[in-house]
């Protein structure tokens, strides 16, 4: 039997079809699944959010007068407990009575430390409402649904949490001092340990904290030239704008420092050197007064002290050493992702 050229071209064409439908089936299903983990995860770093909102909320509520901080601690302890169908409606329930609390009657710690959780929550919350449109989106294309490429995944859910006009604000008299971008520093050796600075409010001296490399981009400098500039003065190490990785994450801290209420985008580059011993030259006077130590740690170091009940920012930096160990040593730059 023998096949004509029509033929022939005909039953070509038909399997560069099907093996086009095929590649792009394939490439849609694991892309689906990418988005499927992408909103697992954000919902992950939500429920996080969430669950930290309501222990600063109860730490909140120890300093208050009775009967309100009963209030407040049976509403947080509610949105704990709220099955995925009902934690909407508890997390507003609990925003609304924190958005009736006057910042005057709480200590200024405790004001931007409620300010700092919600802002995280209303991000996070972002984030996944993020993942899930995208998710959404392809899931219900036609061409999708009728191959089945989602599998047997439920589709994800919105999340809607009430947002004020100040995402950063525990109560409407509540403003910030300082709004800022920071450019922060995972400066890791060969070993993978990172060098954290130990330092103090100056005006709660007692109470220290440790903290990567890096600071405030000032007037006219990018990120990457605000990172080398901060590795020079706060270790003596000078660093090539090249050599940086990142920025990988993006991290939203609102924080009480020196009397002040300071909001700061912090945008963080991976860097791996040979272990050396810093010298803070370009301290500030200020800086010479509230840094007092520094120390290169692994990530078991890290939970150390924060076990210890000395705070490490950012929090979860035991668990990102090997990201950012990664991240050093790639030949190109991430995309960025939110941290807490």
């Amino acid at each position: 039997m023998t096949f004509s050229a029509l033929t022939i071209f005909v039953l070509a064409l038909v399997a560069v079809v099907v093996l086009a439908i095929g590649l792009w089936a394939y490439g849609t299903a694991n892309r689906l699944d990418r988005l499927h983990v992408r909103s697992d995860l954000s919902w992950q770093a939500l429920d996080s959010a969430l669950a930290r909102r309501a222990v600063v909320v109860r730490a909140a509520a120890a300093a208050m007068d009775a009967p309100e901080a009963r209030r407040l601690t049976a509403l947080a302890a509610r949105a704990e407990r709220s099955e995925r169908t009902d934690r909407e409606s508890a997390e507003n329930a609990l925003s609304s009575a924190l958005s009736l609390l006057d910042p005057e009657d709480l200590r200024p710690q405790l004001v931007a430390e409620l300010a700092d959780a919600e802002a995280r929550v209303l991000i996070a919350r972002r984030f996944h409402n993020d993942a899930v449109r995208d998710t959404l989106a392809l899931r219900a294309r036609r061409p999708v649904r009728w191959l089945h490429l989602g599998g047997t995944a439920p589709l994800p859910t919105y999340f809607e949490i009430t947002e004020r006009a100040s995402a950063a604000a525990v109560a409407d008299g509540l403003s910030l001092d300082s709004v800022r971008t920071s450019a922060r520093v995972v400066l890791l050796d060969e070993r993978g340990r990172v060098l954290l600075l130990r330092g103090h409010d100056p005006e709660i001296p007692d109470t220290y904290y440790w903290f990567t490399i890096g600071g405030a981009v000032e007037k006219g400098e990018n990120l990457r030239a605000a990172a080398v500039r901060e590795i020079a003065e706060e270790t003596g190490y000078t660093a090539s704008a090249e050599s940086l990785r990142g920025p990988m994450w993006r991290r939203v801290a609102i924080f009480s420092w020196g009397g002040e209420l300071i909001r700061s985008e912090e945008l963080f580059f991976a860097l791996q050197t040979e272990g050396f011993e810093p010298h803070h030259g370009g301290f500030t006077e200020l800086e010479e007064r509230t840094i007092t130590g520094h120390r290169w740690c692994t990530a078991d170091c890290v939970r150390e002290l924060t076990a210890a009940g000395e705070a490490v920012y950012p929090r979860d930096l035991a668990d990102l050493l090997e990201e950012a160990a990664a991240v050093a040593a790639a030949a190109d730059n991430p995309e960025v992702r939110a941290i807490t």
